[in-house]
């Protein structure tokens, strides 16, 4: 049985629809295997396909300049809800909704929750479905259910990788939150924003586990990166240049409280941070990631120099305490 609803019919309307000749798939690294097959789907509509195989997390990397540069007419963008107002080519966005059912790891994840009572739900755009009929669950073993609303989020209860605002917004009402998903990404995110006991109840593996001592263990590193970039004099602030993630503003904002704080700051456009781009450069002592926040965070280990996020960095400039920063949450303002 299929895990997830690619909405294969619809897609096939749509580019009849559209009368479209050349189309860019563009998926998620787990749903990539599916891509050959999706392909052929749109071929069957009469369109020619063209598989992205870069990498993808997000509904803010969304594959403009590729798109264009290929001359496509539309982009079928899958396993995310739409991020921008606006695109400069016409997008689809398939959700990919997961068609696993929730209620048997809902009801395992009730002893993990036991000395809890009041308890904040969250989960990805593939599983807010499920959201009210795990609330059900958990309202009959007499706990009390907090749903944020959607906010500048598509649905209630939704969370990406780099926006927990949902789950912020309801952190003062509970005491413990349930993530219904699979792996700790979005988990491990809900943890740290929230700086809430987090539970993970995750269908596909059917376990059910706590977040927390992975979240204490990042908190650790991020305050080592911040000590170790206080004593840095050279650094790199990384302007991205995916269409989601291009903050200049917020770029040149912060070189200038660098500078005013006797750093050496230097701008750097880059599309996809990763280590072995930034070892290019190695008289640059620490870097400023004003892109896709997460990257800070998730991949610290494999950066051989403090990798920093904007609220970080204003730790490290005297801007904002480290205390405040943990209350806040380690992710960008715009968050």
């Amino acid at each position: 049985m299929e895990q997830f609803d690619f909405e294969e019919e619809r897609i096939k309307q749509e580019i009849k629809k559209l009368k479209v000749k050349r189309v860019l798939i563009q998926l998620p690294e787990g749903l990539k295997p599916h891509g050959p097959r999706l392909a052929r789907v749109v071929e069957k509509a009469g369109a020619l396909p063209i598989i992205s195989a870069d990498p993808c997390y997000g509904a803010c990397d969304l594959a403009t300049a590729e798109a264009e540069s290929l001359d496509v007419d539309l982009i079928i963008h899958y396993g995310h809800a739409r991020l921008q107002k606006y695109e400069r080519v016409p997008t689809i966005y398939v959700e990919a909704r997961a068609t696993i059912r929730v209620d048997h790891i809902a009801e395992k994840a009730l002893p993990l929750l036991d000395k809890w009572r009041r308890i904040g739900l969250a989960t990805t755009v593939q599983h807010v479905q499920t959201l009210d009929n795990v609330k059900e669950i958990l309202l009959h073993a007499g706990k009390t259910v907090v749903i944020g609303d959607a906010g500048h989020m598509n649905y209630q209860g939704q969370v990406i990788g780099c926006d927990y605002s949902n789950a912020k917004s309801i952190a003062s009402d509970v005491e413990a939150f349930l993530f219904i998903g699979g792996g700790r990404f979005h988990a491990l995110g809900v943890a740290l924003s929230t700086q809430k006991p987090t539970i993970i109840a995750d269908p596909y593996e059917k376990k059910v586990f706590s977040i927390d001592e992975e979240a204490r263990k990042i908190l650790k590193q991020r305050w080592a990166n911040i000590d170790e970039a206080k004593r840095a004099k050279n650094f790199a602030v990384l302007v991205g240049l995916k269409p989601g993630q291009k903050r200049l503003e917020e770029a040149l904002n912060i070189k200038e409280r660098l500078k005013k704080n006797g750093k050496k700051p230097y701008l750097f456009a880059i599309r996809n941070v990763t280590p072995e781009v930034l070892m290019n450069f190695p008289s640059v002592d620490a870097y400023v990631n004003t892109a896709c926040p997460r990257l800070s965070l998730d991949d610290a280990s494999e950066f051989q120099k403090p990798l920093l996020t904007i609220n970080e960095t204003l730790v490290v400039v005297g801007k904002l305490s480290w205390e405040k920063l943990c209350r806040k949450g380690l992710f960008e303002s715009w968050t």
